[in-house]
């Protein structure tokens, strides 16, 4: 079913003069239209995702693109929720970077000046069709990969995206082989990929538009599972629910769940996939659901942390 609502993904290299100004000016714009959302300002770019009524998103792309810095962006749009409620609120900050990958100031990638080659999600169905010889390297976090990957996927272990500079050699021996790289929308990529090009691979490419330009193009083809996204939705896919794979598996039964939860360890928090009839085991407890640990020690830990709490409130009422 359709929603009245619409998540845009979309982000641009381009030198941002003054990026506080360009925060402001994004600030009122975006909470005119009444969306919500975040976006992540430096002055190499700008990365954002916001949700708002269709009207609304249409209106925001349309007076993008009258800026001749944002004209040639590639939007990504999807269903929203039901109720506009993908984000609690509006966030819009100026860093130094739009994506996070710490090679320091002398070291950094510039995608406007090396990156690897745009594939198309036509060129890739292509590749798959012809039966070219190529590997795909996931550039996306852990957690991410649980509930959905292509396959034949090869993963560089990264917790964080700014692992990838330690990380780099797990895939050396790549090096001299057809390279393509994926993330969810496509902004990491212009980067990992300027990365290994830099770091002398020699047939990089990365593709265009990210995972969710080919699922929504190719539904149920080579991309397994469905795409973890960073909003309240947490995951989504393109494919009919008759014909959805389920690749993810809860922590605790291992039965098949695209359900994540965090840790109930504050101090831990941990994202992780946890079906709903495990959680069901604590909800009179912790209504609705119940809650999780990612494992034993973190419960016992978060168990102990509190009781010493409680003892010294207590002891400090006397």
């Amino acid at each position: 079913m359709e929603s009245k609502y619409q998540v845009i993904l979309f982000y641009k290299y381009v030198h941002i003069d003054n990026p506080k100004a360009e925060r402001d000016t994004q600030f009122e714009l975006v909470k005119r239209l009444d969306m919500k959302g975040r976006m992540i300002i430096a002055h190499e770019g700008i990365n954002g995702t916001f949700e708002g009524t269709k009207e609304a998103c249409d209106e925001y792309m349309k007076i993008m693109k009258s800026d001749p810095r944002f004209f040639d962006i590639h939007w990504k749009v999807s269903n929203g929720t039901n109720d506009g409620t993908a984000f609690p609120r509006l966030s819009i900050k100026v860093r130094k970077e739009i994506v996070s990958l710490h090679l320091g100031d002398e070291a950094d990638i510039d995608p406007n000046q090396i990156t690897g080659t745009h594939l198309k999600p036509e060129e890739l169905r292509k590749w798959y069709e012809e039966g070219k010889k190529f590997h795909i390297v996931d550039m996306r976090n852990d957690y991410e990969l649980r509930v959905g990957k292509f396959e034949g996927t090869v993963f560089p272990d990264l917790n964080n995206f700014r692992d990838l500079k330690q990380n780099i050699k797990k895939i050396e021996d790549l090096k001299d082989t057809t390279v393509l790289t994926v993330c969810t929308g496509g902004v990491r990529c212009e980067k990992a990929s300027g990365l290994l090009v830099r770091e002398g691979f020699k047939d990089v490419y990365q593709l265009d538009g990210g995972i969710v330009s080919y699922m929504e193009k190719y539904p149920s083809k080579d991309f397994k599972g469905s795409l973890y996204v960073f909003d309240k939705r947490i995951v989504m896919n393109f494919d009919d629910p008759n014909v959805h794979e389920i690749i993810g598996h809860c922590s605790k039964c291992e039965s098949p769940s695209e359900h994540y939860v965090n840790c109930a360890n504050l101090m831990c928090h941990e994202h992780f996939i946890c079906c709903i009839d495990c959680l069901k085991t604590n909800a009179e407890e912790h209504p609705p659901y119940g809650e999780a640990y990612c494992n034993i020690w973190c419960n016992l830990k978060w168990k102990w942390y509190r009781c010493k709490k409680g003892i010294k409130l207590r002891l400090a009422g006397r």
